[in-house]
Order: C-alpha cells, then sequence, then structure tokens
C-alpha cells in the first residue's frame, strides 16, 4: 500500500516538475539574468509601470463591474422565468469555451476600426476593459448561482410577513448568505483579468 501511494506521489511530482515547476524555474533564471538590479530596473522602466498600472486599474474596475452585474445576472437566471433563458445561461459560459485570441479577434470586429455598429475602441483603455468584462464574466455569476438556488425563500418570505420591505429583506437575508460566494467570484474574476493575454492582444 505505501509503495503504491510513493509511486502515485513519485509520479505526482514529476507530472508537477515538467508541467509547472521546470517552465517557472526556466522564466525566473531567465528574469535573474542580470541579478536582481538588472530585475528591478527592467520593472521600474516607465512603460513597465504603465502597463502593471493599467492592468491592476482594469482589474479592479472589471472585478467590481463583475460584483454588481455577476450577482445581477445570477439572480434574473434563477428567480424569474423568460422566454430564452437555458440559452443565456448557456452564453454565460461562453468565455471559458471561447479561446481567449479568438474573443479578442470578435471584439475587435465588432468594436474596431470596420466595426459593423461604426464604435472604434481598437487599442483603447475601454477595448481593454471590454476585453476583460468577456472573459471573466462568468466567475461572479457561476459563484453566486448555485447559492441563490440553495438559498431558502421560506426566510425571505418569514421576513416580508414581519413587515420587511424587498430591499429590507435582500440586505438582510439574502445577502449575508451570498457575500462568501460572491467575494470568491470576484477574487477568481481579478486573478483573472491580472493574467489575461489572449483577449487583449
Amino acid at each position: 500500500m505505501f509503495s503504491f501511494f510513493g509511486l502515485s506521489l513519485g509520479f505526482v511530482v514529476l507530472y508537477l516538475s515538467l508541467i509547472v515547476l521546470i517552465p517557472l524555474g526556466a522564466v525566473i533564471s531567465s528574469a535573474n539574468h542580470d541579478g536582481l538590479s538588472g530585475f528591478w530596473h527592467q520593472i521600474t522602466r516607465p512603460d513597465a509601470l504603465a502597463a502593471l498600472r493599467l492592468t491592476l486599474v482594469a482589474s479592479a474596475i472589471v472585478s467590481l463591474i463583475n460584483v454588481v452585474m455577476g450577482t445581477l445576472i445570477a439572480w434574473v437566471l434563477v428567480r424569474d422565468k423568460f422566454p430564452g433563458q437555458r440559452v443565456i445561461d448557456a452564453l454565460i459560459d461562453l468565455p471559458f469555451a471561447l479561446p481567449t485570441i479568438v474573443a479578442g479577434l470578435v471584439l475587435l470586429a465588432l468594436y474596431g476600426p470596420n466595426s459593423a455598429i461604426h464604435l472604434n475602441f481598437a487599442y483603447t483603455r475601454p477595448a481593454v476593459l471590454l476585453a476583460l468584462l468577456f472573459v471573466t464574466l462568468p466567475f461572479v455569476v457561476r459563484s453566486v448561482q448555485p447559492v441563490l438556488m440553495e438559498l431558502d425563500q421560506q426566510m425571505e418570505e418569514a421576513a416580508k410577513s414581519l413587515g420587511a420591505s424587498s430591499f429590507t429583506t435582500f440586505r438582510r437575508v439574502v445577502l449575508p448568505n451570498l457575500v462568501p460566494a460572491i467575494l470568491a467570484g470576484t477574487a477568481l474574476s481579478f486573478a483573472r483579468a491580472i493574467s489575461e493575454f489572449g483577449s487583449t492582444v
């Protein structure tokens, strides 16, 4: 039994080394080619600082938008019934299925110089926001949706029967249950936005 787990652990470590550790080591090694001072000099150049600033600010803005819109979309998909609901529910997962470079090309065709709707955002900060919003859309929605499905609606009915308004019921009963899922989805959205390259290329 021990030898089986030892052998399995050995394969896992070997696999992780080939897929993660060796490439990561190569990146660190090439980054330290000129030493720590060379690395610091490269990341403190004005263009590098501008790129880092754009990435962090755009990721934060996109995450905040996703908090509001992702929660709203999840609420509508769970609590309302309307024609085409399954199609919209399936479209939420499109950014997971579509390669990000293809998403970038689609966004460029829609909002680029030859736009069919005559909006040209190509190579601008709003274009970066649009691309990041597209690829991070599912995270908050898919984090909040199952919590809403499992939420006991009798708690809301009890609050309303005691005279609470719809807003008070949402704020005092529903929202505290959703906060952990919203925070998890926001963290995933921020991490994806920071690391996104394909759709913004």
